[in-house]
């Protein structure tokens, strides 16, 4: 028997990325993976032109020992919202694990060189959009997401929520400002918050609410700015970690019976690695990320 069989997943955001990884190995582990996001096999494609759908994600999911089900949903419309998680309620009757890896930063761009390009500016010369797709489909994600879900688990007395930022070193906690990109460490800075707090209210019913900060992952977006050997040398590709490593840390995490004790904190994926015994998909086991100067 697989560790998650019979567990009952909702992955946001998976589509691509981190949250595709998350459902991958949520798959891989024998759960039920509702794999949500805005992209579809039929619909309309992102301005950058990523690739990934929810349904290509959904099959893998299947094809590697789980349940994968495409639910096409937008995380900043409510009401898209509320009506997956009344979905799983109808067919499933319970909810073990949500995991948010929504991000709109890219929206704001009509290219991956544009958003490369922008980086580092001062806020008053990037795309004052940027507010709507960061902070909305980001942390408003998060809290919608964990809004309908937190009231299933609750009712139910257990649950595992979990969160994906970025930008953290060294100790567990959000570092100072450096400049560069305003919004974009706002954002991430909220969702810390936000997640630190929904643990806060969701550890007497035994919601455990946990943040991940995973390494330089090998999502789409990032192979599509990673060019030239020069780029790849600039950005340490070589200590980079496929989206599989943060997803083999959510099954972890779900499988995990003491995982309330982990509530509330910031955890890299790399020390859950070393706790859990898991390694990336090839096989290597990848230490925590400290090469900051070329991010």
């Amino acid at each position: 028997m697989k560790p998650l069989e019979g567990k009952v997943a909702v992955v946001a955001g998976s589509s691509r990325g981190a949250g595709r990884g998350i459902a991958l190995a949520l798959g891989d582990a024998g759960a039920i993976v509702y794999v949500t996001g805005r992209t579809a096999r039929a619909g309309p494609k992102p301005a950058d032109g990523a690739p990934g759908t929810i349904d290509e994600t959904a099959e893998e999911v299947t094809a590697r020992g789980g349940k994968g089900i495409p639910v096409r949903v937008d995380y900043t419309v409510e009401a898209e919202v509320a009506a997956l998680f009344e979905r799983v309620k109808r067919e499933q009757g319970k909810l073990d694990v949500l995991a948010s890896a929504v991000w709109g930063g890219a929206d704001a761009f009509a290219s991956a060189d544009a958003w490369m390009s922008a980086w580092g500016k001062p806020f008053w010369d990037q795309p004052s959009r940027q507010w709507q797709c960061m902070m909305t489909a980001g942390a408003f994600a998060y809290f919608i997401a964990g809004y309908y879900a937190a009231r299933m688990m609750a009712a139910a007395g257990k649950g595992l929520i979990v969160g994906v930022t970025d930008g953290i070193v060294g100790e567990a906690k959000t570092p100072e400002y450096g400049g560069g990109q305003l919004v974009w460490d706002l954002a991430h800075a909220s969702i810390n918050r936000l997640m630190q707090d929904m643990a806060i209210e969701g550890k007497p019913h035994h919601i455990a609410v946990i943040t991940l900060m995973p390494g330089f992952m090998q999502t789409e977006r990032v192979l599509m700015h990673m060019k030239t050997e020069e780029m790849k040398k600039m950005f340490r590709f070589d200590l980079s970690e496929s989206t599989l490593y943060i997803g083999r840390a959510v099954a972890g995490l779900a499988a995990d019976p003491q995982v309330l004790e982990k509530t509330g904190k910031i955890h890299f994926v790399a020390e859950l690695a070393r706790e859990y015994g898991f390694t990336d998909a090839d096989g290597r086991f990848i230490p925590k990320w400290e090469c900051v100067e070329a991010r």
